[in-house]
């Protein structure tokens, strides 16, 4: 029996070492691929010893490993295309746990059949003893090995029934191993062995069914799910087993939200608090049980980030139905900003566990708030200009109970007078809906649009300020700058305190209320989180030249209203009703030809124009207190536009130059008069700019150089500056009417010394006339 038996392991030695000699040869049909593991096993497993099998498995490992790190390299290389290529990976898991299986039994039953051939080889007195052996080993008493194999089948049945899936995974492993080692000692016979791996194998598949079936069914969830998830994860299909996992949270969520019907009357933040509680609270449990059953592998957190990107365009695509659009297309602005800042508040929660889905929800929300911004917008334009069609242009302070700068004014008269802008109704009206407007849009500046922002208010209000020129009496002439305004009706302002209400109503909303409402815009909110508010201090330094380039504009818009105002008051001055002027080089060239020297005193447009100055000085004074500058930049400029006109008239400058008749000395001195009027009076109101003062300079030159191209000296003509300004002194008094030419001490050399106090109303008769 001995000598058999060390005759037998010396012939099995043999015979194995012949086969791995061969093994290289065999595995090359490995490497085609046309490689049919079906077809190979069915035609070849019969002469195949186990071992090559085993050569043939450790191939197929390290051809997995590898392919893994492949999958690995092309996640960095190709996002997108590695979560396709994940789920035919998956596939492709299954088929080569199958080959596994398959391999398995296989390899049982080349083991069986080459156990049989060893046992036809050996020779007769071998046989008597393998024989006896057998007899043996039939009679004696099953080992403890054999009675665990076959109480083995009985126990996994009852597990599985009882759906103990852990323990019916861990008898699985205690299977295997207790296979091995029984290949190993060789303490079960090859028909027990091939039994039981068979076994093993198809629990293991009943196993995997079950775990599936149990995380498709909607009562699994919380620590049974997990569980699930994860012995079906420790039975090698990991990727089955994580879309099972989010499919689960998706099925879950649907069923919930389906639940949830938003009805006619309901309010659109509830609606939207309730959905995101739902589907944010969906995406983070599902991140958690992910986290906890796979860690943090790249191909599953992939599929994670993925199903919920898909499941926040859920989200978002349910409350644009159900209430962002309706909000939008109504212009309720903040019942939009309100159901973003729901939405976002609740998908923010997520950015602890690694899932930035903000971006997607502010993609997606962009164009309802966009189209909330300008429906806004247009009801901004067109109340204003409702109200301007009956505002009678006089300034007020707001009535109580209306907001200014976001606040209620239910404070005290003394208070409310100090702190608010007096304005028109229509101005009030537009102050107002700004005022809103800002802070409505404050809540969406994640979105990024500050700049739509301030770009759309700014259109607003310059067609306010296009309805406020067309309030301007003549405005009509002017319709080049009026496009798209033609066709509506305002209230003309007939007075001059109307006309410089106009300029009150836009200087103070440009100047101040405006950019004052717009730095909500870069606010931070102080009750933010750390990150949040150094984001948001970055942003507001991002901010700062765009609001400043914006309030320049704004002022170009004001500056157009005090151009057409300064223009129109200007041609009031230089034309009569009849198109005549009262402006020409004909009123100074014919002063030589009179037979009387003139009475010295301006001429008549420019007492005109100092008394039209003088009224609109005391009207701004009344309306912009605590503001002088902006009634001396509209003195300022409407004195430019006279004296500008004058000096950029080329017929003007033709008749005084090249004219048939040229200019006389009376003619040069009643010019230099007028202009030296023009002077001291800007300048005693404190509206004379040194560009006003400079082109007065070149006028008066201009002047003085065409009487010298006549041959005679000007300045022996002229009298002293004094002079001047001694007969410019008297006719502002008298213009002032702020006291009488007889009380005036006068210069006796002066052309004025003969004029006695009866001749004063001659002066004045002829400054008139």
């Amino acid at each position: 029996m001995a000598t058999a038996k060390k005759s037998s392991d010396f012939f099995m030695s043999a015979e194995e070492n012949n086969n791995i000699n061969v093994g290289g040869d065999k595995l090359k049909v490995f490497k085609t691929t046309s490689f049919d593991p079906e077809g190979y096993v069915t035609s070849k497993c019969q002469s195949m010893s186990e071992k090559e099998i085993r050569h043939l498995c450790s191939h197929l490992r390290d051809l997995k490993k590898a392919s893994a790190e492949e999958l690995r390299i092309s996640v960095y290389s190709n996002y997108a295309a590695f979560i396709r290529t994940s789920k035919e990976i998956s596939d492709l898991e299954g088929e080569l746990l199958s080959i596994r299986n398959l391999m398995s039994s296989k390899a049982a039953l080349v083991h069986s059949l080459a156990e049989g051939v060893r046992v036809d080889t050996l020779s007769k007195d071998d046989e008597s003893s393998t024989e006896q052996d057998i007899n043996n080993f039939e009679h004696r008493e099953p080992s403890e090995i054999e009675k665990w194999s076959e109480e083995f089948p009985d126990v996994l049945e009852v597990l599985l029934a009882e759906r103990k899936f852990d323990e019916a995974l861990a008898a699985l492993d205690d299977g295997e191993s207790r296979v091995e080692e029984a290949k190993m000692r060789k303490t079960l016979t090859p028909a027990a062995l091939l039994s039981l791996q068979t076994t093993i194998t198809e629990n293991r598949q009943h196993l995997a069914d079950q775990l599936a079936e149990t995380a498709c069914q909607p009562s699994t969830r919380g620590l049974e799910l997990r569980s699930a998830i994860l012995a079906l994860k420790n039975l090698g299909d990991g990727p089955r087993a994580h879309s099972l996992l989010v499919n689960a949270h998706y099925k879950r969520l649907q069923s919930n939200t389906q639940s949830l019907r938003p009805s006619s009357t309901s309010y659109g933040g509830a609606y939207t608090a309730t959905l995101s509680q739902l589907v944010f609270s969906a995406v983070a449990q599902a991140a958690d049980d992910s986290l906890a059953v796979f860690g943090d592998e790249p191909a599953y957190a992939s599929e994670l980030v993925t199903w919920s990107i898909k499941q926040t365009e859920f989200f978002a695509l349910l409350v644009k139905r159900h209430a962002l659009s309706s909000s939008a297309a109504a212009g309720g602005l903040r019942a939009a900003a309100e159901c973003v800042q729901i939405a976002l508040g609740h998908c923010s929660l997520l950015e602890s566990r690694g899932l930035a889905l903000c971006p997607v929800l502010l993609k997606l929300f962009r164009p309802c708030v966009e189209q909330a911004l300008d429906a806004n917008l247009k009801r901004i334009e067109e109340s204003s200009a409702a109200l301007a069609a009956a505002d009678d242009w006089v300034l007020t302070y707001p009535p109580f109970g209306t907001r200014s700068s976001g606040r209620s004014t239910s404070t005290s008269l003394g208070s409310v007078i100090v702190s608010q802008p007096k304005l028109s109704s229509s101005a009030h009206r537009f102050n107002n809906m700004a005022q809103e407007f800002f802070e409505d849009v404050g809540p969406l500046l994640s979105m990024q649009l500050g700049g739509t922002t301030l770009n759309g208010l700014l259109q607003v209000f310059t067609s306010y300020v296009n309805l406020l020129i067309t309030a301007l009496p003549g405005s009509m002439e002017d319709e080049g700058n009026m496009e798209g305004f033609g066709n509506k009706i305002v209230r003309m302002a007939e007075t001059e305190a109307q006309q410089i209400g106009l300029l009150a109503n836009t200087t103070l909303l440009a100047d101040e209320l405006l950019p004052r409402a717009a730095m909500k815009l870069v606010s931070p909110n102080n009750a933010g989180r750390k990150e949040e508010s150094n984001r948001r201090a970055s942003d507001r330094q991002s901010r700062l030249p765009e609001q400043r380039e914006w309030k320049r504009r704004l002022q170009r818009a004001v500056d157009r209203l005090r151009d057409s105002f300064c223009r129109q008051h200007a041609l009031d001055l230089i034309f009569t009703e009849d198109g005549d002027t009262q402006l020409s080089a004909e009123m100074y060239i014919r002063m030589d030809g009179n037979v009387e020297e003139p009475e010295w005193f301006p001429s008549l447009i420019f007492q005109e124009l100092f008394g039209k100055l003088s009224r609109m000085l005391s009207i701004a004074a009344d309306m912009f207190v605590g503001r002088e500058r902006v009634g001396t930049l509209l003195l300022m400029r409407l004195t430019e536009t006279v004296i500008m006109w004058i000096s950029n008239d080329q017929s003007f400058w033709e008749d005084i130059e090249e004219g048939p008749t040229p200019l006389g000395p009376l003619g040069l001195q009643q010019f230099y008069l007028d202009m030296e009027f023009v002077i001291l009076f800007s300048s005693q109101g404190r509206y004379l700019s040194r560009h006003l003062h400079q082109v007065i300079k070149n006028i008066i030159a201009r002047a003085i150089d065409a009487f010298a191209a006549t041959g005679m000296d000007p300045y022996s003509v002229l009298p002293e500056d004094d002079w001047f300004s001694e007969v410019s002194q008297i006719a502002i008094k008298m213009l002032s009417n702020k006291s009488k030419f007889g009380n005036m001490d006068r210069d006796s050399t002066s052309p004025t010394a003969s004029i006695s106090a009866q001749s004063v109303s001659s002066i004045v008769s002829h400054g008139s006339s």
